[in-house]
């Protein structure tokens, strides 16, 4: 693993930096070969409030949780456990994939959280854009990266057709798919 850490509001000491290769470094153990790939790390603090924030992107997965702390080390403790968590979660739901025959199902579950609604207003502004690379995976995929993600929706392209697709996180719960009409 190379690491990135960068620090927002406060220095990253050696300390700071030997801590989190060290904890962040017991991920490994979770994949066959070494990672390669760069790890992300933000480490901020507002308020007296600390917050990492860890990015990890591999070519079929990506890593990504935050924690919010009155302890730095704390957060970084907590935020590789969320990480070791998401790490089972998805080689639990691969597992289970490979060993069903037939088609690909997933279980839509009910989440308690619902997407923001956005209010109408006069101007739109936008106030962050984000670029990245466009995975080629099938839906459920998609659906596994958003819930481990947190968010309420995830661009991808369709390994079977090559559009760029979403999937969302619906009101009731359940999901939905955006495909291009043709």
């Amino acid at each position: 693993m190379k690491f990135n850490i960068r620090g927002e509001n406060l220095t990253v000491t050696e300390a700071i930096r030997e801590y989190v290769e060290k904890k962040i470094g017991k991920l490994e153990k979770y994949f066959e070969s070494p990672l390669t790939s760069d790890v992300h790390v933000n480490l901020s603090v507002y308020n007296n409030k600390q917050r990492i924030e860890v990015t990890i992107p591999m070519t079929s997965l990506l890593l990504r949780a935050e924690v919010e702390h009155l302890d730095l080390y704390a957060a970084i403790d907590l935020v590789v456990d969320k990480l070791e968590r998401q790490i089972r979660k998805y080689k639990t739901k691969v597992n289970r994939k490979f060993r069903q025959n037939g088609a690909p199902k997933f279980v839509a579950t009910n989440l308690a959280e619902k997407l923001d609604e956005v209010e109408d207003s006069d101007e739109i502004e936008i106030v962050k854009t984000k670029r990245f690379d466009l995975k080629p995976m099938d839906s459920e995929e998609a659906v596994l990266q958003m819930d481990m993600l947190g968010h309420a929706f995830y661009v991808f392209q369709n390994a079977v057709t090559g559009d760029t697709n979403v999937v969302y996180r619906r009101k009731d719960g359940k999901y939905g798919l955006i495909e291009p009409n043709h």
